[in-house]
């Protein structure tokens, strides 16, 4: 059993609290999507609103266990302020002489945020030590980091079992009921469509899908590796090499089970791979040897939005072609607008993380779907029927 933040009350408590405002920053160090820190609001409201002082905690990029200026939170602690009005106290370590200062130091109604966790390696070896040193600033604990909660980091793993007060967030159980819901219980059909660059991250994925799905739709840089098993010319677009047998076999593993595993009819090709290369439209059999293809093309959108208008569950994951490139960027677009449709005749529809989170977001779609997942990694292994370490710690 996982007791949640509405099982408790907060009153006189530090309480020390895993957020994920992992997020991305431009060359000025200004946040360029909030959605990480919008959805954790609800969690520290209620700590604040109990009479608690919420003790916040995260990473911020890859500093590799080394103090790096580059990842530092501190831009996170002034959005904060100056976007929502919080009064934070910043400690410029997450341990040590300098946090424990600043958690002394806050009043109610106040903050802490706690300098990169990722600034020492014993993070992410989920280090008793350097858990007993995060967990010494607290006396409860939450989780509402659902984008690292599949990683048994300290933060996430180890320090949670230092804790009989131990507590899953808001944003942690919204995450877990809307994929739970959609993979153990789905209102049918049920639909999935995955794309991205590679079939070798989803594998697991469409594995453990096609024993829950209706119909699975594939596109972005792996279908090519399908046509390829398929005995297509796919020219210079992206192949996994090492994984056209699998592709076979899930092709068949779809017939058998009688899925419905549908790829694009045609696709979007290019002679470079740059948004101003010259394009043009082709069946999948008429791909040129020199060429490469770049996103799903119009026959295909309109396959694929006949299925999802038609689904009652959808979840998605990976965008259909090269979407930063803008001239690439229609068939995400289109799977985006399908399913803001599909959502309003009644369907569940789930976007899970990452580059189609990001897609969602960028094109202000997120609040016309029914869930924008905050985590890439995290939702696939979830989608997986991994169980996740952050969430198993909190078992009581």
């Amino acid at each position: 059993m996982i007791k949640t933040i509405d099982d408790a009350v907060f009153t006189n408590k530090n309480v020390l609290i895993r957020v994920d405002f992992n997020v991305p920053l431009d060359e000025n160090k200004k946040i360029t999507d909030n959605t990480r820190i919008e959805e954790s609001l609800t969690t520290i409201n209620k700590v604040i609103d109990d009479g608690g002082i919420p003790i916040l905690m995260s990473h911020l990029g890859r500093p590799k266990g080394e103090v790096n200026l580059k990842y530092s939170l501190k831009p996170i602690a002034d959005y904060l302020e100056n976007h929502y009005g919080y009064d934070v106290i910043f400690a410029d370590d997450c341990i040590g002489e300098s946090a424990k200062e600043a958690v002394k130091k806050a009043d109610f109604g106040q903050i802490v945020l706690l300098e990169n966790l990722r600034f020492y390696k014993e993070e992410e070896k989920n280090d008793i030590e350097f858990a007993k040193k995060l967990a010494s600033l607290g006396e409860a604990y939450i989780n509402d980091a659902f984008g690292t909660a599949h990683r048994a980091h300290a933060s996430t793993a180890a320090v949670a079992s230092l804790f009989e007060e131990r507590y899953a967030g808001k944003l942690l159980v919204d995450e877990i009921q809307y994929l739970g819901k959609a993979v153990q219980n789905p209102r049918r059909p049920f639909l999935a469509i995955l794309g991205g660059a590679k079939i070798s991250g989803k594998i697991d994925v469409i594995n453990n899908l096609m024993d829950k799905c209706d119909s699975i739709l594939i596109g972005g840089g792996m279908m090519f590796t399908f046509f390829k098993a398929m005995g297509l010319e796919i020219g210079k677009s992206i192949l996994e090499e090492d994984k056209i047998e699998l592709a076979k076999e899930l092709i068949e593993k779809a017939r058998t089970k009688n899925i419905r595993l549908l790829l694009p009819l045609d696709t979007v090709i290019a002679n470079s791979f740059s948004n101003d290369s010259e394009s043009k439209i082709v069946s999948l059999s008429e791909i040129p040897s020199d060429w490469l293809g770049m996103d799903i093309g119009p026959k295909s959108i309109e396959l694929f939005e006949k299925e999802i208008i038609n689904a009652k569950t959808v979840i998605w994951n990976g965008p259909m072609g090269v979407f930063e490139m803008q001239n690439f960027s229609n068939g995400t677009f289109a799977i985006a607008k399908a399913l803001t449709k599909a959502t309003d005749k009644g369907a569940l529809t789930i976007v899970g993380g990452g580059d189609s989170a990001a897609a969602v977001t960028q094109m202000k779609f997120k609040k016309q779907v029914t869930h924008v997942s905050t985590g890439g990694g995290a939702s696939l292994e979830y989608l997986e029927g991994k169980i996740l370490p952050g969430i198993a710690a909190l078992e009581v």
